[in-house]
This record gives C-alpha cells, sequence and structure tokens, in this order.
C-alpha cells in the first residue's frame, strides 16, 4: 500500500500532514511513504528525517501521488493536481468544503475518495482525530502572543520602584476551543480576562480558567449549541441585545480577540465599526475568524490594519504560524482516523463507520456528503 504525503502550495501554509514519528507508525501498519521533497521544510523538518524514519523523497508531486492507494495532505490537492491520481485513492486533509465546491466537483471526476477533516464528528471516540480541535489550541495561543506583540504595554501588573504597572484587560470572544486556549493564555501573562459566547455551558469552563464571563442570558441561550457542540447563530433581537453588552464591555478593554465561528456559514459580526471607535488608542483586535469574513467588521485578511489608534490583526492561516507543533498534532490526527481501518497490513475502510460517513465527501465519482447536496 503505497501512501503519498504532499508539498502544500498555498500561501502562508508551511504545515505538512505527517512527522517522522507518524511515518514510523504508518510504515508499522504496512504502508510504504513516499514524501514529495520539501514537504516538511516549512514546519523545519528535513527530507532526510524522513528517509531516517523509513519514507522514500519524490521529486515532484505526479511522481509523489503516483499508484498512490491514500494521500495525506493539509489543505488538499488542487483541480490541477489530479492528473497522477489512481482511481479511487483516498485523500485525508482539511478542505473547506463549504467554500471549495467546485474542488470537490473535480475530485469527483477523478474519482477521489476524499475525505475532509474538518467533518470528522465530534463524539468521544473521534476526539484524537480532530483536526479543528487541535489545529484552534495553537491559534488561541498563538493570537494572545501575536496580540501582546502589537500591543504597546505590558500584559501582567509590575510592581517597581518607579511605580506600578497596571495589567491588561483582554477580552476573548467565543469560548470554544481557540478562545479557552486564549483565556488560558493571557491569564499566565497576568492579563484581567473577561470572556463571552452565546453558549451557557460555556460560563463555568470561562470561569474555571479565572475568566470572568460576560453574556446576554435568556430563553433563547437554551438551545444555543448544537448537537456537534458548535454555537448557533442567534436571533436579530438577541444580537442586539449581545451587542450592546459587548459595546459597553469592549470600551474597557485593551486587548480584543475574536474566535467566533459557525460552520458553513460567514463569521457572525462581532464588533462594528462603532465598536472599534469606542475603544481606547493602543488597544488591539487579533480576528481569528478574518478567513471566514472576520468577526470585526474593519479586519482585513491577511493584513494588519489601524483604525483611531487601534491596531486591528487579520492574520490568515494562524495555526500555520507554529507550523512545526501545528503539522506533529495535524499528522498525529491523520494517523488516528486512518489506522483502525488497516488490519493486516491491509486497509478496509469501514463506511458504515460514523466518523467515516460523516467526513466523506466524494466516492465513486460523486460528492456525497448530505450537507454539501442539501438546497
Amino acid at each position: 500500500m503505497k501512501l503519498a504525503v504532499v508539498r502544500e502550495r498555498r500561501d502562508a501554509e508551511k504545515r505538512v500532514a505527517a512527522s517522522p514519528d507518524t511515518v514510523k507508525k504508518l510504515i508499522g501498519l504496512g504502508f510504504e511513504l513516499t514524501v514529495e521533497k520539501g514537504a516538511g521544510q516549512g514546519a523545519s523538518i528535513l527530507d532526510s528525517e524522513f528517509v531516517e524514519a523509513g519514507a522514500k523523497i519524490a521529486d515532484t508531486i505526479d511522481d509523489t501521488i503516483a499508484d498512490a492507494e491514500v494521500i495525506f495532505s493539509v489543505q488538499g490537492l488542487e483541480a490541477g493536481q489530479l492528473a497522477s491520481v489512481k482511481n479511487g485513492a483516498i485523500q485525508l486533509s482539511a478542505l473547506n468544503p463549504f467554500a471549495e465546491r467546485e474542488r470537490l466537483d473535480a475530485y469527483a471526476k477523478a474519482g477521489l475518495t476524499a475525505f475532509a477533516m474538518e467533518f470528522v464528528p465530534r463524539i468521544t471516540r473521534a476526539q484524537s482525530m480532530d483536526i479543528l480541535s487541535s489545529q484552534s489550541n495553537l491559534a488561541g495561543y498563538k493570537a494572545v502572543l501575536d496580540a501582546a506583540s502589537h500591543y504597546g504595554r505590558g500584559m501582567p501588573m509590575m510592581m517597581t520602584a518607579a511605580g506600578t504597572v497596571a495589567p491588561a484587560k483582554v477580552m476573548v470572544m467565543g469560548a470554544g476551543v481557540a478562545g479557552l486556549q486564549a483565556i488560558a493564555t493571557a491569564k499566565r501573562l497576568g492579563a484581567i480576562v473577561s470572556a463571552t459566547d452565546v453558549r451557557p455551558v460555556a460560563k463555568e469552563q470561562v470561569e474555571s480558567l479565572g475568566g470572568k464571563f460576560v453574556m446576554v442570558e435568556d430563553e433563547e441561550t437554551a438551545a444555543a449549541e448544537t448537537s456537534g457542540g458548535y454555537a448557533r447563530e442567534m436571533s436579530d433581537e438577541y444580537k442586539v441585545k449581545q451587542a450592546a453588552l459587548i459595546s459597553e464591555t469592549l470600551a474597557k478593554q485593551d486587548i480584543a480577540i475574536t474566535t467566533a465561528l459557525i460552520p458553513g456559514r460567514p463569521a457572525p459580526m462581532l464588533i462594528t465599526e462603532e465598536m472599534v471607535k469606542s475603544m481606547k488608542p493602543g488597544s488591539v483586535i487579533v480576528d481569528l475568524a478574518v478567513e471566514a469574513g472576520g468577526n470585526c467588521e474593519l479586519s482585513k485578511p491577511g493584513e494588519i490594519v489601524e483604525i483611531n489608534g487601534v491596531t486591528i490583526v487579520g492574520y490568515r492561516n494562524v495555526p500555520s504560524r507554529l507550523a512545526a507543533d501545528a503539522s506533529v498534532l495535524f499528522a498525529k490526527n491523520l494517523l488516528n482516523f486512518i489506522t483502525p481501518h488497516v488490519k493486516d497490513g491491509v486497509l478496509t475502510v469501514d463506511y458504515e463507520d460514523e466518523i467515516i460517513s460523516e467526513s466523506l465527501v466524494t466516492k465513486d465519482g460523486a460528492v456525497v456528503h448530505s450537507r454539501l447536496l442539501e438546497g
């Protein structure tokens, strides 16, 4: 069984879908590993390290994926890279399926059996395969460091002979995996942290990390979480009430980190232009949802802008800014996904398995996921 690991080509993507450790484990399962030349360079993994782990190095992407039964990639093959794909080959990657339907159609036409790792269900058995959690955790951490680097003051309280430096006030908007890690990181740096989320269950999690929970609580919030653990989009009436509370709170903050995302939908608008203008000069906003439209009205993908003295940070692909660690975790997610389906050196995918059926997007020449066929 040949398994190919390709070099990523998208802008700002430095991750790789395998590590020397997962290469060894995959070979132990019975795979023959071929890694495209330079695939690990952005994550500080040399070709020689893959070779030492037992992989072969191929000079081109065509040589890498030719005859491969399984393809590992961070962001998936592009439509123009499918000529050498073996019919029925399996690809594991992140695919941004709602926004890139044309690419999925090309996969189907090429006979690629593609799994969108973003669709892995949030069930206990699949936690070790969840790329959204592993990558969001790093993004939340990095967002605080990015905020600190752009903030012109210190984060913790400092008592010196010359006087006392007050701690920074940080507000985290969205208390999912990224938000909770941002809260924990900001607290470790000595900031005073508050957080908001539409899900009441987040209150206990925020407070357990030492943050203050800010939320409009009413009948609607009781149903604010989906069965998959994500936040639902709230009504316009609720958004008005929550915006008023957030606006009042935000004006007192030094740093805001926004992390709110709704799968398959544009990111909810949390910080309006008016709110930005209410913040103190020198304040910083880090928008982790910028690639999905942004939680801040004034953020721009891939840019750092300043409005009325407020710095708005809109880095793309934040996990890739910690490429070495992000790659190790991503690679382990893929390894954990495929391992249960390899027995005695033979890959036999159980398409009745809930994890498989929920993440499968193309098979047998068609786009097959129900969420992509709706409407």
